[in-house]
């Protein structure tokens, strides 16, 4: 009984698109054939780089003689067609794989499927291995399942996408033509693990804190703003989860981290994206010094295992992550790009009329901290190509890290800069809930008075840490950026998957 003809319409083509037309054509007839050009099923035995791996050595001969059963899926990346025969490449999750179908070796419903395949196609094929005339290894299929018609042609074999803002709009046809894309986000999974890994291995446990947060807090970042309709309360999309994950120290997790997403909403380049994800840790029993060790074993480790070796070339230029990491003073790091004296760096006068020198939009209401900060980000950060520690902030723009005894003008803070790049930031934690008020509320005023990236109070965390935070450091390491560097990319779009963009024009 020949099998029921799928219903359904195919859908209307883009005007003028011969080759969609064509496809369309060709989806019709695979269905008054009995074939629904989305219903097929297969389960493969085999993925391509496996066969390849397992069975790559075997000669033409030792393949004829011991037959190898498979059976594969995947898109078709490359198609030549002979009339009664074909050569297909099959793209899977680990590589691709030749296919030959020869029309006297299939059934009848295999040969009309190969009569009517295009590259994009989705298809199983069922066979055993052998080599070509060319020594390629290849599928001989005995039946071919078509699994999914594809309506539109992909980008053009060679060159792929050429349009970078189609290549973050479209990432699917980018992961399809680009080899360098898959391999990018391939290895930021790898990146991802590897980091967990070793924090498991270091007693720390992965938790996992709330997105939407009733106060924004955790970082100096303008966040967004959403709402809860049963609630009837405004919540904010989290900036950091610094204060959650320091609740959980109170709480007795003594070491905790999470990789997760971050929101700020500020612009967009090559280094911003306003949904990034953070990985972010809290030890208590350590301080920032202790930190810089561990942030030095933690990359190093991974380096080692992903790359061999502790040296990394990043847009043409090498970065060597040989320990131990130079550590560089804040005031210091921006008397040397200035050429100033430190103390001329902590005279407010002299810092508005250095902003104003540099363009840097400086007014009235910037504390001398903030001014440092200002300069440092124009003047200073760009120029370290690291890996480098940069320490002992000021307290202004550092409001949840513990002071320096010293240098009470000044926290125990550090951020890790590589190719310019601030890719962690740390600090030992202010456990002094009296303290944490006082900053708060410093903040709270910076915000009346127009900062929208000044801490609101968090009368919870501070109840929190009246119940006693123990001697706590903390940090976060910014994963696209880490990224981007491990992978040699020049824009964080190139290692997110679906980057932010402004809508397309209709």
């Amino acid at each position: 009984m020949p099998p029921k003809k799928p219903s359904g319409p195919s859908p209307e083509p883009a005007p003028g698109t011969d080759q969609v037309r064509e496809r369309l054509r060709k989806l019709d007839e695979l269905r008054a054939l009995g074939v629904d050009p989305y219903a097929g099923k297969i389960t493969p035995t085999h993925l391509a780089q496996e066969l390849h791996d397992r069975h790559g050595a075997l000669t033409a001969e030792q393949l004829a003689a011991s037959p190898v059963a498979c059976t594969v899926a995947g898109r078709i990346v490359g198609l030549r067609s002979f009339g009664k025969a074909a050569f297909a490449h099959l793209l899977d999750r680990s590589g691709r794989i030749q296919i030959y179908a020869k029309g006297e070796r299939l059934d009848d419903l295999s040969r009309q499927v190969m009569d009517r395949l295009d590259l994009g196609d989705w298809i199983g094929a069922q066979g055993r291995l052998f080599r070509t005339k060319t020594g390629e290894l290849t599928v001989e299929a005995e039946r071919l399942t078509l699994l999914t018609k594809t309506i539109h042609p992909l980008p053009e074999k060679w060159h792929g996408l050429t349009d970078v803002e189609q290549r973050y709009r479209q990432r699917y046809l980018d992961l399809i033509s680009n080899p360098e894309a898959r391999r990018v986000f391939l290895e930021r999974s790898r990146i991802i693990d590897l980091l967990r890994r070793r924090l498991i291995e270091r007693g720390f446990q992965e938790v996992e804190t709330p997105m939407m947060q009733s106060v924004a807090g955790g970082a100096l970042a303008r966040p967004f703003v959403t709402h809860h309709n049963a609630l009837g309360i405004d919540l904010f999309l989290r900036i950091a989860p610094e204060l959650h994950l320091k609740r959980l120290v109170i709480g007795g997790l003594e070491r905790v981290f999470e990789i997760n997403r971050n929101f700020r909403n500020e612009g967009v380049s090559t280094q911003h994206n306003p949904e990034f994800t953070m990985l972010e840790f809290y030890q208590a029993h350590a301080d920032y010094e202790q930190l810089m060790t561990f942030t030095e074993e933690l990359l190093t480790g991974v380096l080692r295992e992903l790359r061999g070796s502790l040296t990394v070339t990043y847009q043409g230029r090498p970065l060597d992550f040989t320990p131990p990491w130079p550590r560089l003073a804040f005031l210091d790091a921006l008397a040397q790009e200035t050429k100033m004296e430190p103390a001329a760096l902590r005279d407010r006068t002299e810092l508005l009329k250095l902003a104003r020198r540099h363009a840097i939009p400086a007014d009235g209401k910037h504390t001398t901290g903030q001014l440092q900060a200002a300069l440092f980000d124009a003047l200073v950060e760009e120029r370290l190509t690291g890996p480098v520690f940069i320490v002992d902030h000021p307290k202004d723009v550092s409001p949840l890290a513990k002071a320096k005894p010293e240098r009470p003008e000044l926290v125990q803070r550090f951020e890790l800069y590589l190719a310019g790049m601030e890719v962690a930031n740390a600090f030992t934690e202010l456990n002094d809930p009296a303290e944490q008020r006082a900053r708060f509320e410093y903040q709270a005023a910076q915000r009346r008075a127009g900062d929208q990236e000044a801490h609101p109070i968090d009368e919870d965390y501070l109840r929190a840490l009246e119940f006693g935070l123990p001697p706590t450091a903390g940090e976060g390491i910014g994963i696209d950026r880490l990224v981007m560097i491990l992978t040699d990319q020049p824009s964080i779009r190139d290692v997110i998957l679906f980057p932010q963009l402004r809508p397309e024009k209709t």
